[in-house]
């Protein structure tokens, strides 16, 4: 009879382990190379929408993002946004403040003006500078007849520009006030401005885009211890809101929930 053969029991392979931990690499590696790849593509789309969001939790009334995508409306529907289409913007207000410059520049030398009106582009805005001689009589709130034609020919070019704020500002020099009209030069500066703006307000401007001021003597622009300085101080300012303030004005006309 033949003595039959035990097969030897198979040997446990201690190694096997290795392939299900080379799997696992492979997977994570895949996994870190689709995670880089899509934070490249996706790069410009997240800091887009991220500034969508924040200027929708800051209250804006803008919308930002570009279509294909994820959009944000606000309350004045949508409008797309980005650095572009802030640069065209940004451009576009510094055309307009550079023509309402030139235009007005142009206005003071018709009328031989150019040392007594000048005009400038601050962060504020575009701001008008009148000396008082051009408008008023010493000591007074009225204006002369050459300053409701200088007020009107700077009103029609401002007329241009729908829906922009204006600020008319009065200053003085740090000569008390001694006709007995005024109080002190605080009436007088403000009395001043409010001449101007109902000026505007008559050839056409809405009212509730323009506000008045009186600063009296406590912004000077020159020393007021000689007379050239004081002169350079009696003047009025007419400041057209940049986009930046315009905004911060516009709060003030929204309607109150009831």
């Amino acid at each position: 009879m033949a003595q039959q053969h035990t097969p030897e029991p198979e040997k446990e392979n201690s190694e096997r382990w290795l392939l299900t931990y080379s799997d696992l690499i492979t997977l994570l590696l895949i996994f870190f190379i689709i995670l880089y790849t899509i934070s490249k593509q996706d790069e410009a789309k997240f800091k887009q929408i991220s500034e969508s969001l924040s200027s929708a939790l800051s209250g804006s009334k803008e919308v930002i993002g570009d279509s294909p995508g994820p959009h944000i409306i606000g309350q004045a529907g949508f409008k797309p946004q980005g650095d572009k289409t802030d640069k065209q913007e940004e451009l576009a207000e510094k055309k307009k403040m550079q023509d309402i410059k030139q235009k007005v520049e142009e206005l003071a030398k018709k009328e031989g003006l150019q040392t007594s009106i000048s005009v400038t582009i601050t962060e504020r805005g575009v701001a008008i500078r009148i000396v008082d001689q051009v408008l008023f009589n010493s000591g007074y709130a009225d204006l002369t007849p050459q300053a409701d034609r200088i007020l009107r020919g700077i009103g029609q070019i401002l007329l241009t520009n729908k829906n922009q704020y204006i600020r008319i500002e009065g200053h003085t020099d740090n000569v008390p006030i001694s006709n007995g009209r005024f109080a002190s030069n605080w009436e007088l500066s403000a009395a001043r401005a409010t001449k101007v703006l109902r000026l505007f307000v008559n050839i056409g401007f809405d009212p509730r885009l323009l506000s008045e001021t009186g600063y009296g003597e406590y912004r000077p622009v020159a020393d007021n211890k000689t007379e050239l300085g004081k002169s350079k101080n009696r003047r009025v300012e007419i400041v057209i809101l940049s986009t930046k303030f315009n905004q911060s004005e516009s709060q003030s006309l929204e309607k109150p929930q009831h």
